[in-house]
């Protein structure tokens, strides 16, 4: 295998100017800061409500975390309905669960909008058991979108074959509305749409500092009415909310084209998007031209704190999973590359405006392109106050002050890793707060 994002490659061809650097001093109405899911939702929302908008990005849109995704879109990132229900009950569970539903259809509407392909692929979610007793979760999964109103069918043993050809499993719940495509492709699609309505865009522009309304990078500056920061691992010199943010390191590898006769084998009803019940999962699905896209990790490299690029971590999640699929024992993977996903304590994002400056709006820690996208048209929609916001429910879910188990000044004691260990295993497994939020002091950031 090829250490390469595979991503990268399907940019041959392509069309998609390279905006300059940010040189001088320039004003607007509101500044984007970061080009991924997260940064284009917001600017996408803040030009066509008619402000005048900037967007700084520091390589090029879509060249961080999004363009290193394997493109799920899904509401499931990484907790699931059932998890949501226990924690926020019904009512917060579907408005959760709604909110990654309307990033899915964010996502969906800017590709209609521009008509640019980025092999958008509708392919239902596929749930599976790797074990007698996580297949109790997934019957748990199934009972609570049915109990919710949300569409699903369950696979035992017997039945899964009907989706999906493979060995192992012990159960699956699928459901559908979820879709697929090539991120790099797409943020650079929404990017020459975003040139077309008139937004100003700058790439290779890294931020270094904010002094009041005015953003500084080595070569020029913003001043803006309101700031938007959708940006991947935040550095503590730009916001004192950096410490929410936690990071993993997961690995990405794509195959050589199956053929349409081995993938009608392995999916007799329609091509899957899919993820198993480990807790450090694998997920995986195929391209539009059929090749296996196949995530994964390992607990040594997970929460490293270097980056490994070392193919030992992608070779191994590849050979577990070859056992579960016998027809694609012969099936090479020919690139792979490395990643790091930006999550919070309790893996839901978080969006919040900064007391000492209330025109500088922050977006954290997304898990997912869809939940990336909802929180930046979110805080564009907030900051601009264009209509009259229905939503404003979603700062206390998704506020830095919502109830943790753990909090942050702990991490002096303990470390970061058995910080975060401990917050997301509570908020998967124990938590129930309603979507109460808990009076932290400064300490807590």
């Amino acid at each position: 295998m090829i250490l390469q994002n595979w991503w990268y490659s399907t940019l041959m061809g392509v069309s998609s100017p390279m905006c300059p650097p940010l040189k001088g001093e320039i004003k607007t109405d509101v500044l984007v800061i970061g080009g991924g899911a997260a940064g284009l939702a917001a600017a996408l929302c803040s030009t066509q409500s008619g402000a005048k908008t900037v967007l700084l990005e520091r390589n090029l849109c879509g060249g961080g975390t999004t363009g290193k995704s394997a493109g799920f879109l899904t509401p499931d990132s990484e907790l699931e309905l059932d998890q949501l229900l226990r924690r926020f009950g019904p009512e917060g569970a579907r408005d959760l669960w709604d909110a990654g539903t309307s990033g899915v259809d964010l996502m969906r509407g800017a590709i209609k909008q521009f008509g640019f392909d980025c092999d958008l692929q509708e392919q239902d979610s596929l749930y599976v058991a790797k074990s007698r007793g996580s297949a109790h979760a997934i019957e748990a999964e199934f009972n609570t979108r049915k109990k919710l109103g949300y569409d699903a069918d369950l696979y035992n043993t017997d039945r899964l074959p009907e989706a999906m050809n493979s060995t192992g499993y012990y159960a699956g719940v699928r459901y559908p509305g979820t879709f697929s495509l090539n991120p790099l492709l797409y943020s650079q699609g929404v990017k020459r749409g975003l040139l077309e309505l008139g937004c100003t865009i700058h790439e290779a522009s890294t931020v270094t500092r904010i002094d009041g309304h005015t953003v500084y990078t080595d070569l020029g500056s913003v001043t803006a009415d309101q700031i938007l920061f959708c940006i991947d691992k935040p550095q503590e010199r730009l916001t004192k909310f950096s410490w929410n943010v936690y990071n993993a390191q997961t690995f990405l590898a794509v195959s050589e084209p199956l053929g349409d006769k081995l993938i009608s084998k392995l999916f007799p009803n329609g091509t899957l998007q899919c993820w198993d019940s480990d807790l450090l999962y694998s997920y995986w699905r195929l391209t539009g031209d059929g090749r296996m896209l196949l995530g994964g990790g390992s607990l040594l490299t997970s929460f490293a704190g270097r980056d490994v690029t070392d193919p030992s971590v992608i070779r191994s999640v590849i050979d577990s999973w070859r056992r579960y699929y016998p027809s694609l024992k012969d099936v090479e993977f020919i690139q792979y590359w490395p990643g790091r996903i930006d999550m919070t304590r309790d893996l839901l994002p978080t969006i919040t405006i900064d007391e000492d400056r209330p025109w500088v709006h922050h977006v954290l820690g997304c898990v997912g392109l869809p939940w990336a996208s909802f929180c930046g048209d979110f805080v564009a929609r907030h900051a601009l106050n264009t209509e009259k916001e229905n939503d404003s429910r979603f700062y206390k879910f998704l506020s830095p002050k919502r109830g943790f188990l753990i909090p942050l000044w702990v991490e002096r004691l303990i470390g970061k890793r058995i910080v975060f260990s401990l917050n997301t295993a509570w908020a998967k497994f124990y938590q129930v707060d309603r979507g109460e939020t808990v009076d932290a002091g400064e300490e807590d950031f």
